[in-house]
């Protein structure tokens, strides 16, 4: 019996999915969760009582093990998770000196773009290199609200999926990668939408965003798709972890300091919670998402038109967010003034 290339991505992301999902069932119930990891609200989070932070628990072991099943030529990406997973873990226990977190994460994008060189000048791969390093650090940035960066994932890795498996350039173990990556987001998704019951933590969101570089590059290099194709994918993550970056490297703030600046943030505080603002992110990834697959195989022109199109819309959206959030704060202020007055 004949089975379909989809119905089978379809099979992989379903069995990672659920297998994802009872690991972090067993987490949960047997109290060890907890004891892993757990996220203390603090005057910078978002959330109002403890939390498990185990996400990556469930989605990095039944990624990783996909990857080296399904797309063994991945091996080097499947090693690089399982470093950043385990090195992560600590900083999520106990906290690690920014120099050790960053240092490793060279060290897992320095040995891929070494190992499996791209054919570009060195500064080309100097820069693609330093994009995926951003890549790491903005999905831990942006895994501040429920739902958001699961969400992210299933639609990014699952546009990844798509492109490698029906794409005009396919290559299967790609797509089965990426696959299982979408399925275990969706997993992890059944205990982080909101009220999330667990978050993604360093120990996921690290690694994720790692995945999402990784798999990205190794597209590129093998012809997949274009260079624009992973960042527009992820496009919603990247402008708004960009975006906030600048805004406060203007102001001279310490940018690796916790704050809660960034546009989901801003949405979540001014009233559209959690739950509304996960879900009008999830319309966005899935725009984005869709325009990209869809403009593979397009001419150049037209493909860069549309990349260009879609950094408008997204300024456009930003701008929009900005006024709300203005518009929220000025009574808020009153009230802290009138609050204040003898």
């Amino acid at each position: 019996m004949h089975v379909s290339i989809p119905a089978v991505a379809v099979l992989i992301a379903l069995v990672c999915a659920s297998l994802c999902a009872a690991i972090l069932a067993v987490l949960l119930k047997s109290g060890l969760a907890w004891r892993l990891a757990t996220d203390i609200p603090n005057d910078r989070s978002l959330h109002v009582r403890p939390t498990p932070r185990v996400g990556g628990w469930g989605m990095m072991p039944v990624a990783v093990a996909a990857i080296l099943l399904l797309a063994p030529s991945l091996w080097l990406i499947a090693l690089g998770t399982l470093l950043l997973m385990g090195i992560s873990q600590i900083d999520d226990r106990r906290g690690l000196p920014a120099r050790v977190r960053f240092a490793a994460h060279f060290v897992a994008v320095g040995a891929l773009v070494l190992v499996y060189p791209a054919p570009v000048p060195w500064w080309c791969a100097a820069v693609v290199a330093f994009l995926m390093l951003w890549l790491v650090n903005l999905y831990n940035f942006m895994d501040g609200s429920d739902g958001l960066a699961g969400g992210m994932a299933l639609f990014g890795f699952g546009g990844y999926a798509l492109a490698a498996l029906a794409g005009p350039h396919p290559l299967p173990a790609l797509g089965w990668a990426a696959a299982a990556i979408a399925g275990s987001a969706a997993g992890f998704l059944l205990f982080n939408f909101h009220p999330a019951k667990v978050f993604l933590g360093d120990a996921g969101s690290i690694p994720t965003g790692f995945l999402a570089g990784a798999l990205g590059y190794w597209g590129w290099r093998t012809g997949v798709w274009a260079i624009w194709f992973p960042a527009l994918v992820f496009s919603p993550f990247i402008a708004d972890a960009s975006a906030t970056l600048l805004k406060r490297l203007a102001r001279g703030e310490k940018f690796w300091q916790a704050h809660r600046e960034h546009y989901y943030q801003r949405m979540v505080r001014s009233g559209t919670g959690h739950a509304a603002t996960a879900l009008i992110w999830y319309v966005v990834m899935g725009l984005g998402t869709a325009l990209a697959v869809w403009s593979l195989g397009r001419s150049p022109a037209l493909q860069w038109a549309i990349v260009g199109a879609w950094v408008a819309i997204l300024v456009v959206m930003g701008l929009a967010i900005d006024v709300r959030w203005r518009s929220f704060q000025s009574p808020a202020r009153q009230r802290e003034v009138n609050a204040d007055a003898p």
